[in-house]
């Protein structure tokens, strides 16, 4: 029959270390609650600190911590962006010809927007002289009202050319975006390459 130990090996049992908030040393196979949320080291058998275990977090360490993260994030972003920036050009020639190539698309957009945009204005002045015969919009206090299908086009027209030209606005900003986007990756190219 075989006897089971009634204690731990000395493998298993554990030996902390910590400093309270007077500066005094405690050791223990355990933690008082309310030392529990101080630094602590785990010893081996020897007394040497196998292991440190963090405390509770200051929110200055909480804080430090995250923007520490976010630089580390940033920093590999940041190799990325240069690796795919090394990987797609091999000049600053390429970059200005891809540039120029997304810069038409945007100008194509907003050129066929305002001929759009033009066409809807006359359509709308022919609308209005139309509605000028019709109350409200007639000078003449005994003019008839105005048609629910003529007053449903002027509506449909006049929303039209307010979508087309927030649609238009878009387009430019898009446009100037992506020039300024640009403007960055050739600096960024220039000087990961040495040019001048």
């Amino acid at each position: 029959m075989l006897a089971l130990p009634l204690v731990a090996s000395a493998e298993d049992a554990k030996v902390f270390r910590w400093v309270d908030e007077n500066g005094v040393i405690h050791y223990g196979d355990s933690i008082p609650a309310k030392y529990a949320e101080l630094p602590k080291q785990v010893l081996n058998e020897h007394g040497v600190a196998v292991q440190e275990l963090e405390g509770k977090k200051t929110p200055e360490q909480i804080e430090a911590e995250r923007i520490e993260t976010e630089k580390r994030v940033a920093q590999e972003l940041r190799k990325r962006a240069d690796q795919a920036l090394l990987a797609t050009y091999l000049s600053v020639d390429e970059i200005l010809m891809h540039r120029d190539r997304r810069v038409e698309l945007f100008q194509a957009q907003s050129r066929v927007t305002e001929l759009y945009l033009s066409n809807l204005s006359r359509r709308m002045e022919n609308i209005r002289k139309d509605a000028s015969r019709y109350s409200p919009y007639s000078e003449d206090t005994g003019a008839p009202p105005i048609p629910d299908d003529l007053a449903e086009d002027l509506r449909k027209t006049k929303e039209t050319i307010e979508r087309h030209e927030r649609n238009l606005e878009k387009f430019q900003a898009d446009e100037q975006q992506i020039i300024a986007r640009f403007a960055g990756d050739i600096s960024r190219f220039k000087l990961l390459k040495g040019i001048e």
